[in-house]
């Protein structure tokens, strides 16, 4: 039998369970795991300049293609610099593993250096978490963590580390488990079938139907069963911030995205159905705004692999618990099974309304000679990339523009930070996708204000060769808190304007990039085409846009789903 220490066991436990990227940044309660790194290893490490920026670049690598994102980090600070990143990935259900040092066993307790109660911290924002007392635990645990992390609805789970643990000096007998048995933990993949015969029998019986498709079904890899099934009913679709890309945002029958900043005709479509078909999504305050007066006349189908989700928020009338692909699969057997139809006069009449609130054109906008305008920038953006880019974005009025104008034809084209809002999410994000997909093209879309919190990154993308196309959007302010502070505050802008910005195009080029800037409307076009046309370069692309522009469609506040600003002037 193999005689490890503990710090080898984590390496090994890694590599044993397929694990080729690990961002992270040492620290002294970890360096027995770094040197083991450093004295055999498969692995590809990335360092980070900051633990958050770790946690963030896991989760974009882990959206960009499914695989399990892992951190490594010291304690105290380390692991608690990890935290909003965690919280970001809890909330989206992003599966990651986050490996933390710890002091000694013997030290726990006691306040030491650099101690801090890492599970006791993370606890409301993982799915479960480890503390290793013994380096005997540490292959079980880390294998146990991996299964937790990914099966169900997937999540982040902590693996904790003492120094202790991990002596290099004691040698013990490792093996690595080959499968996971956890009596406690069983979740359900597959839905009832009574259930999945009820709801189609509904749904074909349904006059005004449509599909809401949230983040579950990019998780469970359902695109091709939501287009199969919408295209079989022709029915009218809709995606959630996290759902962008489920649905082609080319199909002719997206009604695109709903909610908050949805588009009129996706809101519209919602309230007046008279059943819905959620797949996947959570029905949460940016989709449903007025809980008492969301879609009045519909049955709600809801599937989730949570069943914690189902009717937490809006009460369900067929509740489906199961993983997306495999209930969508039940679904399209069903329907064969039962011959089931929609009425074709019914939805004749269902689409013609629909298309009258698609002619209401939401989304369009006034250019200006003076301005670029940001839904300028998107579908710049757009045309240049044909719509094949990952894009990963901060939160603000620039993550709004980005769901909005970039139509996204495939999953995990998409990565932003949904359930959190995390400002920082951004660059690394991208990093992390551009890492896991080298031969694609990841585009971080961010504002002035965001990327000053994860900017030190930049080095770790010079260290790395990382080549992200940085889509800065510069305003001089927080957007989003202008727009709220314009709209609801009387125009009292408290402290959202940004003043002394560094000079971007410098800042970029002393790290060792590309700066470009530009301001005039007529040279936006060339000075995207000179940025994508650098393939092997990071270019930071900051844009001077319009201070003024506002995000349009927003619901009212208490309102209903399709009471919504259309402009500043106009409301439904």
């Amino acid at each position: 039998m193999e005689m490890l220490s503990g710090a080898e066991m984590v390496v090994r436990a890694l590599e044993d369970q397929g694990i080729e990227h690990l961002f992270g940044y040492p620290g002294g309660s970890v360096l027995d795991i770094y040197d083991a790194l450093f004295e055999n290893s498969k692995i590809e490490h990335v360092l980070v300049r900051h633990e958050q920026a770790a946690v963030h670049m896991a989760d974009g690598y882990t959206r960009a293609t499914g695989k399990v994102g892992t951190v490594l980090v010291t304690s105290g600070p380390g692991a608690t610099n990890c935290i909003t990143g965690i919280a970001t990935a809890y909330m989206d259900s992003i599966p990651m593993v986050i490996l933390s040092g710890q002091v000694p066993t013997f030290y726990i307790g006691d306040d030491a250096f650099q101690e801090t109660d890492m599970i006791g911290i993370s606890r409301p924002i993982v799915k479960h978490s480890f503390l290793c007392k013994k380096a005997s635990d540490i292959p079980e645990a880390i294998k146990k963590a991996y299964y937790i992390a990914a099966t169900g609805r997937p999540g982040p789970v902590v693996v904790d580390l003492p120094k202790d643990v991990q002596n290099p000096k004691e040698k013990h007998p490792y093996v690595y488990p080959s499968s996971v048995e956890m009596r406690s933990y069983n979740p359900t993949g597959v839905g009832h079938k009574g259930q999945i015969k009820k709801a189609m029998k509904a749904l074909s019986d349904a006059r005004r139907p449509v599909m809401y498709v949230g983040g579950g079904a990019v998780t469970a890899e359902a695109s091709a069963l939501v287009i199969q099934l919408a295209e079989l009913f022709n029915l009218p679709v809709t995606n959630t911030l996290m759902g962008l890309g489920s649905m082609p945002g080319t199909h002719k029958q997206f009604v695109g995205m709903l909610g908050m900043h949805g588009t009129y005709e996706a809101n519209k479509t919602m309230h007046n159905s008279d059943l819905i078909l959620a797949i996947g999504a959570r029905f949460d305050d940016r989709v449903t705004n007025n809980v008492e007066k969301f879609c009045p006349h519909a049955t709600i189908v809801h599937v989730d692999v949570d069943p914690t989700s189902i009717s937490k928020n809006i009460k369900t009338q067929i509740p489906i618990v199961g993983s997306a692909d495999t209930v969508l699969a039940q679904m399209l057997e069903a329907i064969r099974e039962l011959g089931l139809k929609t009425d074709p006069q019914a939805m004749s009449d269902w689409w013609v309304q629909i298309e009258q609130w698609r002619a209401r054109q939401c989304l369009r906008y006034e250019t200006s000679d003076k301005y670029i305008k940001p839904q300028q920038v998107i579908e710049s953006v757009y045309r240049i990339t044909k719509g094949e880019a990952m894009v990963s974005s901060d939160v603000g009025q620039h993550q709004m523009f980005a769901a909005l104008y970039y139509p996204f034809d495939k999953p995990r084209q998409w990565i932003n930070s949904g359930g959190l809002g995390t400002m920082g999410f951004g660059l690394p994000a991208a990093m992390g996708a551009q890492m896991a997909r080298p031969d694609a093209v990841s585009v971080c879309v961010t504002g002035d204000g965001s990327i000053q919190m994860n900017i030190q990154e930049l080095s770790t993308c010079m260290q790395y060769n990382i080549p992200v196309k940085i889509i800065s959007m510069n305003n001089h302010s927080l957007g989003m808190v202008k727009q709220w502070q314009k709209m609801f505050y009387e125009g009292r802008e408290s402290h959202s304007y940004m003043d002394s910005l560094p000079d971007f195009v410098k800042l970029a080029e002393a790290y060792g990039h590309v700066g470009i800037r530009v301001s005039d409307p007529k040279e936006l076009d060339a000075a995207l085409e000179k940025c994508f046309s650098m393939t092997d370069k990071l270019v930071f692309m900051d844009i001077v846009i319009d201070p003024e522009e506002h995000v349009y469609p927003m619901q009212i506040k208490t309102g209903a789903m399709d009471e919504m600003w259309l402009s500043k002037t106009e409301r439904t």
